[in-house]
């Protein structure tokens, strides 16, 4: 399924917002571009689906940061909860797959 079928906008949280610049060094516009990797990966998040479907995707920022962002789909937009750098040790096989 392509994201950008299904959804018109970005739609943020003004705490998710300070809590990735603060924590990871992440902006706004930065975690938006990982959604326009032509090489992303998108999986799902079931264990922090309990109230809502969340997802994760995995891409390659235009800085070439790898990030791991969790986000779901609200009104047909994409609400971003989390966006930090790839885990590579933990994350290791996200991180090929992107790649």
């Amino acid at each position: 399924m392509r994201i950008q079928a299904i959804v018109e906008e970005f739609d943020w949280d003004e705490g998710n917002i300070a809590k990735n610049l603060k924590l990871h060094k992440v902006t706004t516009k930065e975690a938006e571009e990982v959604f326009f990797d032509d090489k992303k990966r998108e999986y799902p998040d079931p264990t922090h689906s309990e109230k809502e479907a969340r997802k994760i995707i995995v891409g390659i920022t235009k800085k070439g940061r790898i990030l791991f962002i969790v986000f779901t789909i609200r009104r047909n937009r994409i609400r971003i909860i989390s966006a930090r750098d790839l885990n590579k040790r933990r994350e290791a096989d996200l991180y090929e797959k992107a790649t």
